[in-house]
């Protein structure tokens, strides 16, 4: 997988932002203001999800490219290695559930803002 058809999947989603918050180098998918993906623009080699925290236990039990998150509350967050140790469509798929971890959390106005778009 690359950085670009990473970075144009998260955007896909509906309500979608992205931004460098932290530094140049680091770069933020979020929806209705709240980051659901982090990796790095310029190495692209790993990639911080949200996940339930039974789920991300059991990932990290299963494929050896799923840890807990670098940098993160490791109880929410897995970071998710792409050397391809975890399949791509798995990825895909944890992106989906990061970005509908955050997206049900949100206030239903805000959801609803978002998907009128």
């Amino acid at each position: 997988m690359t950085i670009t058809y990473f970075r144009d999947y998260c955007l896909s989603k509906p309500g979608v932002t992205e931004d460098t918050p932290f530094d140049e180098k680091t770069l933020c998918f979020k929806v209705g203001g709240k980051i659901f993906a982090i990796t790095d623009i310029f190495d692209f080699e790993s990639v911080n999800l949200k996940s339930d925290p039974e789920q991300a236990i059991e990932l990290r039990e299963r494929y050896e490219g799923i840890l807990p998150g670098y940098h993160m509350n490791k109880k929410h967050w897995n970071t998710v290695v792409c050397d391809g140790s975890v399949p791509d469509g798995l990825i895909l798929q944890l992106v989906d559930h990061s970005y509908d971890l955050v997206f049900s959390s949100l206030p239903r106005k805000i959801q609803q803002s978002l998907i009128a778009g």
